[in-house]
């Protein structure tokens, strides 16, 4: 373990959108940002944090839209859950380039390219230090992936969810359409749920309230961002009870 502050959590539940992997490209994966992003968790796995990821699949697939074309949401979101599958396998092969052993879990059946989600194998896996990715959502349509980032944090006994995002925290407004907006350093669930703040969806929300689960907002794009939220220090805005 490194020398130097110590990480303030044990182990933690990483959301990662879709969107976060795009990097400036219009759709699918970045490789630059892909390989940025796991150097950035891998400072994190070197302090002896234990991890569990949720990606989502909106750089891929995106359910919710094709409602507008006609297509049935539940479709949609299935389809959504295998774009959340490719994103997984990414990252897997990403920090398995970079020496972390990783395993990908779904939350539908495919045996030939992952494991299924077992909770107890999960936990075995976070207590022997790999990462545990966890893909195809909750394995049923009409939840996000912010959904099953609160639900899988709960599960893995996680002590904060971690939701990486393109902008450093929670603001009072849009900081891209009003500069006077701003940064929320901590805010409580009431108090975002009531000012209609965009932190996730309510269910997600609702989840981590009622779980006492902390939550953490961050930027994805700050190089040591993650290190410096998982070692206390003043980055993105805490959601709290």
């Amino acid at each position: 373990m490194s020398e130097g502050p110590k990480p303030q959590f044990k182990r933690v539940l990483l959301k990662l959108s879709g969107e976060s992997l795009m990097g400036d490209d219009a759709f699918g994966i970045n490789k630059e940002t892909l390989s940025q992003i796991v150097a950035d968790i891998r400072e994190v796995i070197d302090l002896g944090v234990e991890m569990g990821i949720v990606v989502g699949g909106g750089n891929i697939f995106r359910g919710v839209a094709l409602g507008s074309t006609g297509m049935d949401r539940a479709t949609g979101d299935y389809m959504g859950m295998l774009a959340t599958m490719m994103n997984a396998m990414a990252l897997q092969d990403a920090f398995r380039n970079t020496g972390v052993d990783a395993r990908v879990q779904s939350a539908i059946k495919m045996d030939q390219v992952a494991e299924p989600y077992i909770r107890g194998k999960a936990l075995s896996h976070l207590n022997k230090g790999r990462v545990v990715i966890f893909g195809a959502g909750t394995g049923n349509p009409f939840f996000t992936t912010d959904t099953t980032a609160a639900l899988r944090a709960a599960e893995i006994g996680a002590e904060i969810v971690l939701k990486a995002t393109n902008v450093d925290g929670i603001y009072t407004d849009d900081p891209k359409k009003n500069p006077n907006a701003t940064l929320y350093k901590e805010i409580s669930f009431d108090e975002a749920m009531v000012k209609h703040l965009k932190v996730m969806d309510s269910t997600a929300f609702a989840l981590c309230r009622d779980q006492g689960m902390p939550l953490k907002v961050f930027s994805i794009k700050k190089r040591g961002a993650l290190k410096r939220v998982i070692l206390g220090q003043d980055e993105g805005t805490l959601v709290h009870v």
